[in-house]
């Protein structure tokens, strides 16, 4: 490990960049910042931690504030017992950002990182300049009762004590079976990024966290209509991800809660965008924020 807390080499981040640990909501979350300039927070999902944006993070970090937490359970954030609904997450990224004393953001979410960041958009919409939304469905919005009812997806209702016991010591077998399924070619999550994963999912605690992200939908999915009720996002949206994944069908499900929408599929791509296609990917979300900035609200 270097003294950002990654593996050299694994996850690379841009030189500058430092580790914190920031006690809010009940919860410690750690986070890597750096840069100057507008600030970026970057969202990850289960699977992954907030490793996953190094390269993302090497491209915007000379004119942005890259803020990259692990999400509350997760990577080196704590694990408590609660409070895995998306609306107290969103509380967790507020208090983040403001013991780092940053007032308004723009929003890049993957996966589980998009239910969250639906919800800090949606509790904050004036400090949140605009969104990438990146191949993940919102709970109780458009197609979601269709999605759940895919056998795919046995995994939104897998969890208690007794699949904690399963899992416990094949965290690795359980976590194969989502970075083989969801990808393309699963070859491009590599085996040193597949054992740095397993192993932050071994963690005590973490594999309950993982299950509580997923068992929180039922809740989310109300907390979600309740954010709608009040009206759609207004802020500017990129909607993406891979074409094998939900990226055929992101678009959609995003124009159910923001009005100002472009959505875009990465070929040859599954769920895992930036292991799968980072180079792509990165460029989506580096010209969607600097146009959006040049171009202003209107987009």
């Amino acid at each position: 490990m270097n003294d950002n807390g990654h593996q050299d080499g694994i996850y690379p981040f841009p030189d500058g960049m430092q580790s914190r640990e920031i006690e809010t909501n009940g919860a410690k979350i750690h986070v890597r910042v750096g840069g100057h300039g507008p600030a970026v927070v970057m969202l990850h999902g289960f699977g992954t931690t907030g490793d996953m944006w190094g390269h993302l993070a090497s491209a915007l970090i000379e004119d942005h504030t890259v803020i990259a937490p692990d999400l509350r359970g997760l990577g080196l954030s704590s694990k408590p017992d609660g409070g895995y609904d998306k609306k107290n997450q969103a509380a967790d990224v507020w208090g983040v950002l403001d013991a780092l004393g940053v007032r308004t953001i723009e929003l890049v979410t993957h996966d589980i990182g998009i239910m969250v960041g639906f919800a800090v958009a949606a509790t904050h919409p004036e400090r949140v300049k605009r969104w990438v939304a990146i191949d993940a469905p919102l709970p109780g919005i458009g197609p979601w009762e269709q999605i759940t009812q895919d056998p795919a997806m046995w995994h939104f209702g897998f969890g208690g004590h007794d699949m904690e016991r399963l899992v416990a010591d094949r965290e690795r077998i359980y976590l194969d079976r989502f970075w083989n399924e969801l990808s393309v070619v699963p070859e491009r999550f590599d085996e040193a990024k597949r054992q740095h994963y397993a192993a932050l999912y071994a963690q005590p605690g973490a594999m309950r966290a993982s299950f509580a992200q997923f068992l929180a939908f039922s809740q989310d999915a109300v907390d979600n209509r309740a954010f709608l009720a009040q009206g759609k996002l207004q802020m500017p949206v990129l909607a993406f991800g891979g074409e094998a994944t939900f990226g055929p069908g992101i678009g959609e499900v995003l124009r159910c809660v923001a009005d100002n929408v472009e959505d875009a599929v990465i070929p040859d791509c599954g769920h895992w965008i930036t292991e799968e296609q980072p180079q792509a990917t990165t460029d989506l979300v580096v010209d969607f924020l600097r146009r959006a900035r040049l171009n202003g609200p209107s987009l």
